[in-house]
């Protein structure tokens, strides 16, 4: 029996309160995600009191704790929003690593794979989202709540760059900028069934808020090979980690340049510095995205090279890829 299998087993010997059958068969849990010592866990809690939750996941992580190997076990429980889409965390621990970038892009490529994805630009004091997918509009509203501003990639968007004039200031405290993505997140998204939320860098209100009501699938962190954005992209990967939120890996951006005049690669920011962090941490590590001077032209002119099938559409591609098979729907057609 392989490691995967007697976790899935173990994971099933875990009776659903609600049908008195394994969670897996029950449909609550989906087989864990297994790196390295660490043990990652889906769990829909839908119907279930808070006392009968913490019963749940305190049993889980236990009866999981005892499979050779396992010295930890993260568990999402995703039914406190109810029956809304999956939201998955795009974050960095400092500004200038291009996450925004890189989120709007893998949300591009998630579409083009077949995924219902909408885009939530959280960064509320910089919000680049509206430029990045071209979508400025005002969102309307109906019966008090958001309806998100359609793009012409097919993946809908909420950003505070949409409500407020072209650069002003927004001088909110921590109570007003919670209420502001509480009311993005829980908009008008219709059959969304993917939410990539765009996280401001570092780890603060914003960033506490999204994991303590609203609770992601899990997190994704974007860094550059560089060691200083790698010191603080382990700020933010363990704020998940304390709050049980699983890690789907890193993503190292901005990782070598060609010169356009003659092929050479260069690294100006390093080489391999996020893949070895991840190792270190027993983290996947999803992919590299190069230093290119047309992913920075097109993306400031609203048209993310992921929508294209260009050479800079590939590695965004791949990262999409690995994440729709971490999230395990069912298949869709590529590009």
């Amino acid at each position: 029996m392989t490691e995967t299998t007697s976790l899935t087993v173990a994971l099933d010997s875990v009776l659903d309160p609600s049908t008195g059958t394994g969670l897996i068969a029950s449909g609550r849990a989906a087989p864990p995600h297994r790196s390295g010592a660490i043990v990652d866990v889906v769990i829909d809690v839908t119907g279930l009191l808070g006392a009968d939750r913490a019963k749940l996941e305190h049993l889980v992580r236990n009866t999981l704790l005892r499979e050779p190997g396992v010295e930890q076990v993260r568990i999402a429980l995703t039914a406190e929003r109810g029956t809304g889409p999956r939201l998955i965390a795009v974050a960095s621990g400092k500004g200038g690593v291009g996450k925004s970038t890189v989120a709007a892009n893998l949300a591009v490529a998630l579409a083009r794979l077949g995924m219902r994805v909408g885009v939530v630009d959280a960064d509320i004091y910089g919000p680049s989202q509206p430029r990045l997918l071209d979508a400025d509009a005002r969102p309307e509203s109906r019966e008090n709540k958001l309806v998100p501003v359609p793009t012409r990639f097919g993946v809908p968007l909420l950003s505070m760059g949409q409500l407020v004039a072209p650069g002003q200031a927004i001088a909110w405290r921590g109570p007003m900028v919670s209420n502001a993505l509480g009311q993005m997140i829980d908009a008008h998204w219709e059959d969304t069934e993917l939410l990539i939320v765009d996280l401001p860098p570092g780890t603060g209100d914003v960033q506490l808020s999204m994991v303590q009501k609203h609770k992601p699938a899990g997190a994704v962190i974007v860094s550059t090979p560089q060691d200083l954005s790698l010191i603080d992209a382990t700020r933010a990967i363990d704020l998940f980690g304390k709050t049980s939120v699983p890690i789907i890996g890193l993503i190292e951006n901005m990782a070598g340049y060609a010169c356009p005049h003659c092929g050479e690669i260069s690294d100006p920011f390093g080489n391999g510095g996020a893949e070895a962090e991840a190792a270190r941490r027993g983290l996947p590590f999803l992919g590299r995205v190069p230093l290119s001077i047309a992913v920075r032209t097109a993306s400031d002119a609203g048209d993310p090279p992921a929508a294209g099938d260009g050479p800079d559409a590939t590695p965004f591609r791949a990262l999409a890829e690995r994440l729709r098979t971490w999230l395990n729907p069912s298949p869709s057609p590529a590009f």
